[in-house]
């Protein structure tokens, strides 16, 4: 799985705006600033956010973005998905949606299994669990693995 700069921002974006949530909407140029992300590049991910749900946006001067619901139920996953789409894909293609022969048939499960884990992870974590830095106790096991850090 790669982590695509659209939704590496997107999430720090939503981060911001959890981190903010009774203090009432943020303007697209404050988290820009606030997060070193290009405006114009953030502007197109909070609309896809707001047309995913995860954010209302109000023009004016009292105006700007924020969360469309709690922090606590607005998961990783879920920002993740509405700026890129599925969490999994292989070319482009939802692994259900694939089918393979011969010595390549046992790609599927792996796929299936590689996506089920991604899913796990990244649907177990709430922006608000992120924004607290109160992790799952999962994810604190998984990246407190010296191998987690390095690059075979």
């Amino acid at each position: 799985m790669r982590i695509s700069a659209r939704a590496d921002y997107a999430v720090r974006a939503a981060l911001l705006l959890a981190a903010g949530e009774s203090e009432g909407p943020l303007k697209a140029e404050s988290i820009a600033e606030a997060q070193d992300i290009p405006h114009k590049f953030l502007e197109g991910i909070l609309n896809d956010m707001r047309r995913g749900g995860l954010v209302t946006s109000r023009r004016g001067a009292h105006g700007g973005y924020q969360l469309a619901r709690p922090a606590a139920e607005i998961s990783v996953a879920d920002v993740v998905r509405a700026v890129d789409g599925p969490l999994v894909s292989v070319r482009d293609v939802r692994p259900p949606e694939l089918s393979y022969s011969g010595p390549a048939e046992s790609l599927l499960p792996l796929w299936i299994a590689l996506r089920a884990n991604v899913r796990r992870i990244l649907e177990g974590v709430s922006l608000a669990d992120v924004a607290s830095g109160h992790l799952p106790g999962e994810v604190h096991a998984l990246a407190e693995d010296p191998a987690a850090w390095s690059n075979p």
